[in-house]
C-alpha cells in the first residue's frame, strides 16, 4: 500500500493561490521551501511537518509538496516514520499531522467551491483490477 497521497484542486486562480498560505498559518511546518518560476507564475512549496507521538515513542514526518499553477494546485503528501505492527490499544486520541492537513484541504475546497480530485497511481489501479 502506498503512503503517498495526491490531490488535484481546480478553481479560481486567486483562491488556489491562497491555499498554501492558509495551510501554513493553520499548521506551521518545521521546514518550508518556496520556489517561484522566473518565467511564469508557477510556485512550488515543500513543507516538512514533524510530530512526536508519545504513546508509541516515535516521530512521524509528513512531507507536503504543493505545486501552484494558474489552473490547478497539485498536492502530494508522503508520510514516513512511526512504528509498524500491532501495538494493542495505544491509538492516540490526538489527530496526527496528516489528518490535520487532509482535513484542512477538504474543508478549504468545500468552503470555496473548489473541485477536489484524488489522484490514483496507474500501478495500484492495475493491481486492483487483476484481483
Amino acid at each position: 500500500m502506498s503512503t503517498v497521497t495526491k490531490y488535484l484542486l481546480y478553481g479560481p486562480n486567486q483562491t488556489l493561490r491562497r491555499l498554501p498560505g492558509k495551510l501554513f498559518e493553520i499548521s506551521e511546518p518545521k521546514f518550508l521551501y518556496e520556489y517561484k518560476a522566473p518565467s511564469s507564475d508557477d510556485e512550488i512549496f515543500v513543507a516538512v511537518y514533524e510530530q512526536y507521538e508519545k504513546q508509541i515513542n516515535a516521530t512521524i514526518t509528513l512531507t507536503c509538496i504543493i505545486e501552484c499553477t494558474n489552473s490547478y494546485n497539485r498536492i502530494e503528501m508522503k508520510k514516513a516514520g512511526g512504528r509498524m505492527g500491532f501495538r494493542g490499544s495505544s491509538l492516540s486520541e490526538e489527530k496526527n499531522i496528516e489528518a490535520v492537513v487532509v482535513d484542512f484541504i477538504m474543508d478549504y475546497s468545500k468552503r470555496f467551491g473548489l473541485s477536489l480530485q484524488e489522484e490514483v497511481d496507474d500501478k495500484i489501479s492495475a493491481e486492483s483490477e487483476e484481483d
